[in-house]
């Protein structure tokens, strides 16, 4: 899989991937204008938006209605360096939710593919390279 990013103005950065774009940009007071999240809020949504998706899927499998089921992601932080240090996903499951899978729910959630890449990083590698032109 191959991602482009590119830089469309001010202090945007979007990443191109198929047919979509992923923008994101910086807050006022980083220099952006504050139209898009930025990277690293982009890069955390994945973790409870991953789990939702193996929820909703859950979900729909055993015909549940997914109304009122909603995710809260809370993040907790090192004061020093201000780096991640914990995530919980809560899901929050309405009063006509089956009870029989309130539990269920939790291990289909933990099998978020974003939470497996936590639990095994990839190895990442920054390079750069001097673009040639073609016949020069």
């Amino acid at each position: 899989m191959e991602m482009v990013i590119d830089f469309p103005g001010g202090a945007r950065v979007d990443a191109h991937v198929g047919p979509y774009t992923i923008p994101t940009d910086q807050p006022p007071s980083g220099g952006g204008s504050g139209s898009a999240p930025t990277p690293f809020l982009t890069f955390l949504s994945t973790i409870g938006t991953c789990a939702g998706i193996y929820v909703l899927g859950f979900c729909r499998q055993r015909g549940i209605p997914t109304d009122g089921i909603r995710l809260i992601q809370r993040m907790g932080a090192n004061p020093m360096t201000g780096m991640v240090t914990d995530v919980e996903v809560s899901i929050e499951l309405p009063e006509n939710f089956p009870a029989k899978y309130a539990d269920a729910v939790v291990r289909a959630a933990e099998q978020c593919a974003v939470k497996k890449h936590f639990e095994q990083p990839p190895v990442i590698r920054v390079e750069s390279h001097i673009a040639t032109s073609a016949g020069a």
